[in-house]
């Protein structure tokens, strides 16, 4: 298989499914309207709440979900071969990411910009909020302290992408001064702010930064997780439009660059895919296809922590209500673009299927180097750009995204636990409500160790975990539907077959955790298979009261502003 056709197929249907699908959803299903006043004006605070330009908000919110996750995800499944990878990967992001997307950024906006937590204990009930909650806790704590082990290795293997990674905050300040300080308009400051970032990636190549071999008893892995957490925790504390914004629209706008660069080199080398299509001959130890393959890619084909993302964050700052369909669903297909790059880059970047076999000799054994390496290997083969600098673009590119995660997730745990603190009528501030969840963070992270190894410790139980969620937020999704008599199945036959293989995947881990005597895995797997399990049970008696109660439903269909939603008298087919 040649890869170009390869990428030519994937990104035809993500974007037909952006421009045909998602038109369908925005107006029949979630039936989007300009007339809608949105939180960010209503609610209004400088700070969270901020009418946002869309094309900015996009970034934000994509390389908020983007993070490492779908690299990882699709550069460990291809040992399954890249057929499975790429068939889900592009369904999955066309049916069932965007629609999930849009769908919590929707259903958010409905009501007040609440997150998706809160929003369970008003659609299905206190006790399934409670669990719900907890789920949310678990899958945040999992992508920060993963996330900050990946950074610092990144920054570690990888010495001459710390100039540009860490120069790009000095650049995200100083691009938002020029957006909502000087009005500059956003062409201008989008050249800038691409001109600085790619300068910085030509400097960080030729002067790589290194951290001492020790200092305060730590190796250079803690040293860069430690200042991770503090920049993540001044990150979250700030106005959104001071870093988080302007950071999140560059880096947005650099990873189409730096995806335009990977498959441009694919359009000139059309390297060939060396992989199997279907790998017969797995390494011992590979689990099986079904239903990990389901849990493996989850950010790049759906993904529970967007939705997280959307109703924590992205929702306060969406100006038009109209604009989510872009923000949401387009997001989405941002993804999963780049989770087809990292399959291409995995399969296609080695000379033989020798060479790859020899490389993926190991299930999930150093995925992101293997999407540097391949991907490289293509941009120079393709651009003539040298491999350290083809090294260092994608590197950079993928710290960038994983560093914008992190920090957004610390925000969002932030709000979590002012929520729990709401639960037990406790008041907690936006400091003591950062500083909890940075310490509970950092305090995982180091726990088996001062290199912060402890941060990958629960990372076993992310893909079950973030896939439940997925399935439970669309089951919130259904619930609201169904109350405003509008089409649901697009949304309920997607949460049935996401739930069917996240529950099945958590059963099999089950039992591999067992096995294996690993009791703290056992005891979270079995925590948030009883949590999850509950809050579908509790969701399916939701939907089935809502198709019993009258059409509508006044305090829900009722506009932030306090007008009513124009489209309450849509009808279903459903």
């Amino acid at each position: 298989m040649n890869s170009l056709v390869l990428a030519g197929i994937g990104s035809a249907m993500m974007l037909g499914g952006y421009f045909l699908y998602s038109r369908f959803l925005a107006r029949r299903v979630y039936a989007l309207s300009a007339d809608f006043k949105t939180p960010a004006h209503t609610q209004y605070d400088g700070v969270d709440h901020v009418p946002t330009n869309k094309y900015v908000l996009w970034g934000h919110h994509f390389t908020s979900v983007a993070g490492a996750a779908p690299i990882v995800g699709p550069a460990v499944a291809v040992i399954w071969g890249w057929l499975p990878a790429f068939l889900w990967v592009t369904i999955g992001t066309v049916f069932i990411a965007g629609m999930h997307d849009l769908g919590a950024l929707w259903a958010s906006q409905r009501n007040r910009a609440q997150s998706i937590g809160t929003l369970s204990g008003r659609y299905i009930g206190p006790r399934g909020r409670n669990l719900f909650i907890v789920v949310v806790f678990l899958l945040l704590l999992m992508v920060i302290c993963a996330f900050a082990v990946v950074i610092s290795d990144l920054l570690v293997a990888q010495p001459t992408s710390v100039i540009p990674v860490w120069g790009a905050l000095g650049v995200a300040l100083i691009i938002g001064q020029l957006i909502y300080r000087m009005k500059w308009s956003l062409p201008l400051v989008t050249v800038f702010g691409v001109a600085a970032l790619y300068g910085l990636i030509i400097v960080g190549d030729r002067v790589p930064v290194s951290l001492p071999e020790t200092l305060l008893g730590l190796n250079p892995n803690g040293q860069w997780i430690v200042l991770l957490f503090i920049y993540a925790a001044v990150a979250s504390l700030l106005p959104v439009w001071v870093l988080l914004q302007p950071r999140d629209y560059i880096n947005g706008v650099q990873l189409f660059i730096g995806l335009g660069i990977l498959y441009g080199a694919v359009l000139i080398a059309t390297p060939t895919i060396v992989a199997p299509a279907v790998n017969t001959s797995t390494p011992d130890g590979t689990p099986g296809l079904v239903p990990l393959l389901f849990v493996t890619i989850a950010c790049g084909a759906i993904s529970g922590f967007h939705g997280t993302v959307a109703s924590g964050t992205t929702s306060k700052q969406l100006d038009k209500e109209t604009d989510a369909r872009f923000v949401g669903y387009f997001g989405a297909v941002g993804e999963g673009l780049l989770a087809l790059g990292a399959i291409i880059a995995t399969t296609a970047g080695f000379q033989t299927l020798a060479q790859w076999e020899d490389v993926y000799s190991s299930f999930n054994e150093g995925p992101v180097a293997n999407f540097v390496a391949g991907g490289s290997t293509i941009v120079n083969a393709g651009l003539g750009i040298p491999e350290s600098l083809s090294a260092t673009i994608l590197a950079t590119m993928a710290v960038l995204f994983a560093a914008t995660t992190m920090d957004t997730g610390i925000r969002l745990l932030r709000f979590v636990v002012q929520e729990i603190g709401e639960i037990g009528n406790v008041r907690i501030n936006i400091f003591a409500a950062t500083g909890i969840a940075v310490g509970v963070a950092a305090a995982l992270t180091f726990s088996q160790g001062a290199d912060g190894s402890g941060g990958m410790l629960i990372w076993p139980l992310f893909g079950t975990t973030n896939q439940l969620l997925a399935a439970l937020t669309m089951g919130i999704i259904t619930v609201m539907l169904i109350r405003r008599r509008r089409p649901f199945l697009p949304v309920l036959i997607p949460m049935g077959f996401v739930l069917a293989m996240s529950l099945f995947a958590a059963v099999v881990q089950l039992g591999d955790f067992y096995a294996d005597g690993n009791w703290l895995l056992l005891t979270l797997n079995a925590i948030i298979l009883v949590a999850g399990t509950w809050v579908l049970v509790e969701s399916i008696i939701a939907m089935l009261a809502a198709r019993r109660s009258p059409d509508g439903d006044d305090a829900e269909l009722t506009g932030v502003g306090g007008r009513r939603d124009p489209f309450d008298d849509v009808s279903s087919c459903c």
